[in-house]
């Protein structure tokens, strides 16, 4: 892992490398990724997102700041207005940004990922599949910042999958930088810092458009997270892909501002980066949400496609 990375990777980077590369559950001294990010890195490092620097990011998303971008600030839905909205901005095909919020606690399931593998047969959450791959999301409200992030997909052109994933979210490491957060790429598609991972992310491509969604931790509730979630523990189906286990450490424990202080900053910062307007949804996108609602999304086929 560490010979892939540039050799002017800065050393909170390569020990965000390191934490990332040991397992879930096993125990190690805390300095330990520190100190083999001293002897790896570079005396004089270049500042990078992940494997680009934030000039190559410059260049990847000139384009970006062309699009007539709409912008959704939070507003609070369920969990299946949530995942059915992401389809309906998918339909249009506008460049969008949008904050998810939440009014309940559940569990966000991947794509094709197992309600069995993923979920602890006793939980009584909600649980709903998503519209895009990765990991299951554990999402309560008031812990988790989410956002949605809809471009054309030939402005990705040229960019395998995992390099996709840090030009997506390079603009939001760039803004948690700014209220001092420690936080870096690390592939495939995670934030992390050296004590462990921030958020994580996950797409899915359309009909020439990329959905790209993160979510990130600001507040965790370990203890609730173990009883709904079979994090690290074995697989009861084969049919469906698994979620990484790894350790998670919030925003809070790096800053002192609220979630919606924080939520506030992306957003601006997107606005101030790229342009575009703050927007709302049309009557036949509301309609629209609540019949992928009622005939897809909340409908037990989908979520029991991989039981």
């Amino acid at each position: 892992m560490l010979a892939a990375l540039p050799r002017d990777t800065e050393p909170l980077a390569v020990a965000a490398h390191v934490r990332a590369a040991i397992p879930f559950g096993v125990e190690i001294d805390e300095q330990l990724p520190h100190r083999i990010a001293e002897a790896f890195a570079a005396a004089s490092p270049t500042r990078r997102i992940g494997s680009f620097t934030e000039s190559q990011i410059a260049q990847f998303t000139q384009q970006w700041a062309t699009f007539p971008w709409r912008l959704f600030p939070e507003t609070r839905l369920s969990a299946a207005e949530n995942v059915a909205l992401d389809e309906v901005l998918c339909e249009s095909g506008q460049p969008s940004l949008r904050f998810w919020n939440w009014s309940e606690t559940a569990v966000i399931l991947g794509r094709c990922q197992s309600v069995s593998n993923e979920v602890h047969p006793t939980s009584s959450l909600t649980i709903m599949r998503r519209l895009s791959g990765g990991g299951a999301m554990f999402v309560q409200p008031g812990g988790t910042i989410t956002y949605s992030l809809i471009v054309p997909e030939e402005v990705l052109t040229g960019l395998s999958l995992r390099q996709s994933y840090e030009v997506c979210d390079a603009w939001v490491i760039a803004a948690l930088r700014q209220l001092g957060v420690d936080v870096h790429h690390v592939p495939i598609n995670d934030l992390a810092c050296w004590r462990g991972k921030i958020g994580g992310a996950a797409q899915s491509r359309r009909r020439g458009v990329v959905l790209h969604h993160t979510t990130i931790a600001y507040r965790l509730d370990n203890a609730e997270m173990a009883k709904v979630l079979r994090v690290g523990q074995p697989k009861k189906s084969n049919r469906s892909i698994g979620s990484a286990a790894k350790v998670v450490s919030p925003l809070c424990d790096q800053v002192t501002l609220s979630r919606e202080e924080i939520v506030r900053h992306l957003f601006e910062q997107f606005r101030t980066r790229y342009n575009g307007d703050v927007s709302s949804l049309s009557v036949n996108e509301v309609m629209r949400m609540q019949e992928l609602v009622h005939e897809k999304y909340a409908h037990p086929d989908w979520l029991n496609e991989f039981p």
